[in-house]
C-alpha cells in the first residue's frame, strides 16, 4: 500500500516522526483487512474490536518529506483469540522500518473473546500461505 510522506509526517530534521511509523501500520492494517473483504467498520458493526496489546519497530532508514512509502503488511500469527500483525515499509526498494502489532479480539464490554468464525477462517487461509 503507497503513502506519501506528508510535511507533518516530518520533525524538525526533516526526517518521519519515529512516532508516526504505528500511523502508518494502522493504515496498511486496515487496507490489508478491506482487501481481505472484512473491513474494520464491519468488524466494530458486528460488536467487536481489534485492540493492540503490544507492539515492536525497527528502524533501518530514515523517510522524509514527500518520500512514496510501501507499506506491505500480512498476518504472522492467528490465534483463536488473537493475532499479529506485521508490517514492512520500504522506500524506492530501501528498507525503512519493520514493524508487528500483537492484537487481541474483544467485545462491546471490552471482553476477550473469540475471533467470529468469518474472519478467523479469512485470516487463517491468507497466514497460511
Amino acid at each position: 500500500m503507497p503513502v506519501r510522506v506528508r510535511y507533518a509526517d516530518t520533525d524538525r530534521m526533516g526526517i518521519v516522526y519515529y512516532g508516526n511509523y504505528p500511523i502508518f501500520f494502522e493504515m496498511g492494517r486496515s487496507e490489508y483487512m478491506r482487501e481481505k473483504g472484512f473491513t474494520y467498520r464491519e468488524f466494530e458493526d458486528m460488536g467487536y474490536h481489534l485492540v493492540v496489546v503490544g507492539m515492536e519497530l525497527k528502524y533501518y532508514n530514515a523517510a522524509t518529506y514527500d518520500d512514496l512509502l510501501i507499506v506491505k503488511t500480512r498476518v504472522s500469527e492467528l490465534k483463536s483469540r488473537g493475532l499479529t500483525f506485521h508490517y514492512i515499509i520500504y522506500c524506492d526498494g530501501n528498507l525503512i522500518v519493520e514493524g508487528k502489532t500483537k492484537h487481541v479480539c474483544v467485545n462491546k464490554n471490552k471482553k476477550p473473546v473469540l475471533i467470529p468464525q468469518h474472519l478467523f477462517d479469512v485470516l487463517r487461509d491468507v497466514s497460511a500461505k
